[in-house]
């Protein structure tokens, strides 16, 4: 088997493997503040949105999309035109291999040739890691360079539990 990792452009027919991945955070960890997986279809129509405007790019390892990375709009307003949100999800049964790392290498390149200067990543937390949530995309997140900027306290309410979400920068 081959262990490269290729990095490609998102297709609407992803949608089904990448909802799939998507799923397993959704359903059983507060790393996603949804309660409920988008079905294919509804996670298609947001591929299709969202690559329309920014990069969305799949990690495939033997022929199997194994995660993907986006970049999203910050604000509608104008001044906000250099900065965006990123999103990264990796199966998990993959975590760990490098995979995160160069998904963001490659989006950050996208973005740096679109002139975005602001990235900003938000990131489920609990001072006490618990069995939805660890420090994992934190210590991901500033592994990468990404700095914690703020701390909403208590704002996502995900398994009868209050959760904080950090929001990191990182300038490029």
């Amino acid at each position: 088997m081959n262990n490269e990792i290729i990095i490609r452009d998102v297709k609407p027919e992803d949608a089904a493997r990448l909802a799939e991945i998507y799923a397993y955070y959704v359903e059983n960890t507060a790393v996603s503040f949804e309660y409920t997986a988008p079905t294919a279809e509804e996670f298609r129509e947001r591929i299709v949105k969202i690559s329309a405007k920014y990069p969305y790019l799949v990690a495939e390892k033997d022929g199997k999309a194994v995660g993907y990375v986006y970049a999203g709009r910050y604000s509608p307003r104008e001044a906000y035109n250099w900065t965006v949100t990123t999103s990264i999800y990796i199966d998990k049964d993959c975590r760990r291999m490098g995979i995160g790392a160069k998904l963001y290498a490659a989006l950050e390149e996208r973005l740096k040739e679109m002139g975005i200067v602001n990235l900003l990543a938000g990131a489920a937390f609990l001072e006490e890691e618990d069995e939805y949530l660890s420090h994992d995309s934190f210590k991901f997140h500033s592994k990468l360079g990404y700095k914690k900027v703020a701390q909403m306290e208590g704002v996502g309410k995900k398994y009868d539990r209050w959760y904080d979400l950090l929001w990191m920068q990182k300038k490029i």
